[in-house]
């Protein structure tokens, strides 16, 4: 969970220089918040640590997670103006 997610967006969103796509913005979280990056790694590896053999339980990880998020920002943000 990113803390501050859509302050962060907003952000990294303003700062592109290029096309602003999905990538482009990933690209640009990654490198403006490295460490809100290491977290959500951390969180993923702990979680799949915990699960119990058998029971699988479906969690995107980090990469899919963070970029969905980013495309539903998008998506909301750029139908706004």
């Amino acid at each position: 969970m990113i803390v501050n997610k859509e302050e962060k967006f907003k952000i990294v969103f303003e700062s592109l220089k290029d096309k602003k796509s999905e990538q482009n913005m990933f690209s640009g979280f990654l490198k403006k918040y490295p460490e809100e990056w290491k977290q959500l790694k951390i969180s993923f590896s702990k979680f799949n640590r915990s699960k119990q053999f058998g029971k699988t339980i479906p969690l995107p990880k980090p990469e899919q997670s963070l970029k969905k998020e980013i495309r539903l920002w998008l998506k909301t943000h750029l139908n706004d103006k």
